[in-house]
């Protein structure tokens, strides 16, 4: 009894020091403009670093891509900064350079994004690159060609490689397959070889314009000369052609079905196990990521805990949770030796089984929690951070609450919540599997998971034709 009182003295301290520090981690103070083009700009200033950054996005994404031509968005954005305004290639990056600044491109499925890092000095040399590579990129047919080589070259090597950075790519496109979800954002070997200059321009012409456009700005800076510079800039870029591309949602999985990709010779198997889960706002976000990091979100969750730590089955096991607009993907991903393939497998399986059978119990619920509030707090210290989380709140048209009432609803998640919650995650009975490996040798243990399909890892494609 006594050292039942002690556990729980503990535990109800814990939570009592995490629902003090939840309430004290908030944005700081930030103000909301929109350009007469409609344009959202963010502006945060802080005065602790002589640095400023700036989050830009686009709205309309990979998801935009035109059917058989995925990869045009992700082109697009790194072609941006290959010469803008006066500047060829090297002199942009040149300009960046003798600045000492960062400033990168790239796409997500609903945007292309900028980030950029300059001296609080160098803010309007900051802006006039951004707007040059917005709004009067080269685009250089030189620079493309060699950026579509380069991106299927990159594919290529990966599969001779380390498959395992592609495995969320195939699961992905199994997943969902033929929905938009299921296409790669990056393209693939097919369907880069099919796009061409003239499709990025379209696509600009049609999916970026100033009525897409969120550009949020954090760090030491004058708001009012960074108003009428970023007015300057961006106030004249006119609406984009098309419309913004809509997604139905797509139903869970309802039993299982089995991917094999063939790598001949592979002495591991990288696998995953998933099904549709959450979505972006979903209400019980706070619970279910209790449950993600207990199972699968940290060195000593359930899942590493088996595969890696008590088993020695594999190096590492993890879980995730994605959350576009409509419901994405819950995985279980992993790798194990060729010859422990079924082993570790059945294993995942098992863990997933008896996280919905006995739960969470109050010690690892607590756990949990603090370690959600202590990851939290750091991804808030830096500019280029907050300047991120301010373009995403507007991407996804989010108040301040979202960010500063995360921790309090972690904190508040009650036991009943979190075994809901457990439900994000699917019953082991109703699973999309991938597995990349070698198929003489593991075939066999893959057709006891349900209906099999195959594809040679080689095929230009992350999914088996129609």
């Amino acid at each position: 009894m006594n050292l039942f009182r002690i556990v729980s003295a503990a535990l109800l301290a814990g939570c009592a020091a995490l629902s003090a520090n939840a309430a004290e981690i908030r944005l700081p103070d930030y103000q909301t403009l929109t350009l007469d083009n409609g344009a959202t700009v963010l502006l945060m200033p802080r005065k602790d670093v002589p640095l400023v950054a700036a989050s830009v996005r686009v709205r309309g994404g990979a998801l935009a891509d035109a059917p058989g031509k995925e990869g045009t968005a992700s082109l697009l954005a790194e072609l941006l900064s290959k010469g803008a305004g006066e500047r060829n290639a090297l002199q942009f990056a040149e300009a960046i350079d003798g600045a000492g600044g960062t400033l990168s491109f790239g796409s997500s499925q609903e945007a292309i994004e900028a980030s950029a890092q300059f001296l609080s000095k160098d803010a309007g040399l900051m802006l006039s690159l951004l707007g040059d590579a917005l709004l009067r990129p080269k685009l250089d047919p030189v620079e493309f060609d060699k950026l579509r080589k380069r991106a299927i070259d990159g594919i290529a090597s990966a599969k001779d490689s380390d498959p395992r950075q592609l495995l969320g790519t195939y699961n992905a496109a199994w997943l969902f397959r033929g929905h938009p979800y299921g296409r790669a954002e990056d393209g693939d070997e097919t369907s880069l070889a099919k796009i061409s200059l003239a499709d990025l321009q379209d696509f600009r012409k049609q999916q970026m314009g100033g009525d897409r456009l969120i550009v949020a700005i954090a760090g030491d800076f004058d708001p009012a000369a960074v108003t009428a510079q970023v007015k300057q800039v961006f106030g004249g870029w006119a609406k984009a052609g098309g419309a913004l591309p809509q997604v139905v949602a797509k139903p869970r999985e309802s039993g299982r079905r089995v991917l094999l990709v063939d790598k001949p010779g592979a002495t591991q198997t990288y696998f995953a196990l998933a099904n549709v889960g959450s979505k972006h706002g979903d209400p019980a976000e706070a619970a279910q990521d209790l449950v993600q990091t207990a199972f699968g979100g940290r060195f000593t969750s359930m899942i590493n805990t088996e595969l890696r730590i008590k088993s020695g089955l594999s190096y590492g096991a993890r879980s995730s949770i994605d959350r576009p607009r409509e419901p994405g993907a819950v995985s279980i991903t992993s790798f194990t030796k060729t010859e422990s393939t079924k082993q570790a497998i059945d294993l995942a399986i098992a863990t997933l089984d008896r996280l919905h059978k006995d739960g969470l119990d109050a010690a690892t619920l607590t756990s949990a929690k603090q370690y959600i509030a202590g990851q939290f707090a750091p991804s808030l210290e830096t500019a280029p951070q907050l300047a991120g989380q301010l373009s995403e709140l507007a991407l996804y048209g989010d108040g301040r609450e979202t960010v500063d009432g995360y921790l309090g609803k972690v904190a508040a998640a009650t036991p009943e919540q979190v075994a809901a919650a457990r439900a994000v995650f699917p019953d082991g009975k109703d699973l999309a599997i991938v597995a990349i490996g070698d198929a003489a040798k593991i075939r066999d243990a893959m057709k006891t998971y349900g209906p099999l399909t195959e594809m040679k890892l080689s095929d230009p494609r992350f999914a088996p034709a129609p």
